[in-house]
């Protein structure tokens, strides 16, 4: 029979709140992230988010300090979610079908109706938050240095121009994504463009064409 002494219980206790914190943290991020991208940051007020998740305004500022850290909030799953993205593909035996691969999961929720706005309103927020550029700025060093790896291996395997540079090419490949989300249109994927763009820009040849390093 097992001992469950107090502080057995108190831990699971405790693991059980952060659970729930961290869950209902992300229900009020989603519901807080569609209203942003749907109404603009200065639009949308928090009690309409707390009327979305159904809660109370004051129970938002339990889980956020104010309407700021929300809107970081939505930008903050994209960390984790791009580790795992990146960590995924890493060790590919293709190196360019696994860039096609990552550039079309970060391109799949172009589709989404809200997909530009929400890009839109990034390009507005980030002159006002030091915070938001550096959660942004995190994601976005992961893809580009995981793109790059991928873009070396490609190299060296005979399959990706030799003239790229690895993380030029990577920040032109992030472009390319975000381009796809600023020109979204509801219902529309941008995806068979996105990898036919990729892919000649990744193995059109110095002797095919333009040498990228000029």
């Amino acid at each position: 029979m097992t001992d469950w002494s107090d502080n057995d219980w108190s831990g699971v206790a405790r693991r059980a709140d952060q659970e729930r914190i961290a869950q209902k943290r992300e229900q009020i991020a989603a519901q807080a992230g569609r209203l942003f991208a749907a109404q603009g940051y200065e639009r949308t007020s928090v009690v309409e988010i707390a009327t979305a998740v159904g809660i109370s305004p004051a129970s938002v500022f339990y889980y956020f300090n104010d309407k700021a850290a929300l809107f970081r909030a939505v930008f903050e799953r994209d960390l984790p979610a791009a580790e795992a993205l990146i960590a995924r593909h890493a060790d590919a035996k293709e190196p360019v079908s696994a860039i096609l691969d990552v550039l079309g999961e970060l391109a799949k929720d172009a589709i989404d109706p809200g997909a530009s706005g929400m890009l839109v309103e990034l390009l507005r927020r980030v002159e006002h938050d030091p915070d938001l550029i550096a959660v942004v700025g995190r994601t976005s060093e992961v893809v580009r240095d995981g793109l790059a790896a991928l873009i070396v291996r490609g190299i060296d395997d005979g399959d990706i121009d030799p003239a790229l540079d690895p993380i030029q090419t990577a920040t032109w490949l992030q472009a390319i994504v975000d381009a796809t989300y600023l020109n979204a249109r509801p219902g529309y994927s941008p995806l068979p463009e996105l990898r036919r763009t990729a892919m000649g820009y990744l193995t059109t040849f110095p002797s095919q064409g333009v040498d990228h390093r000029d």
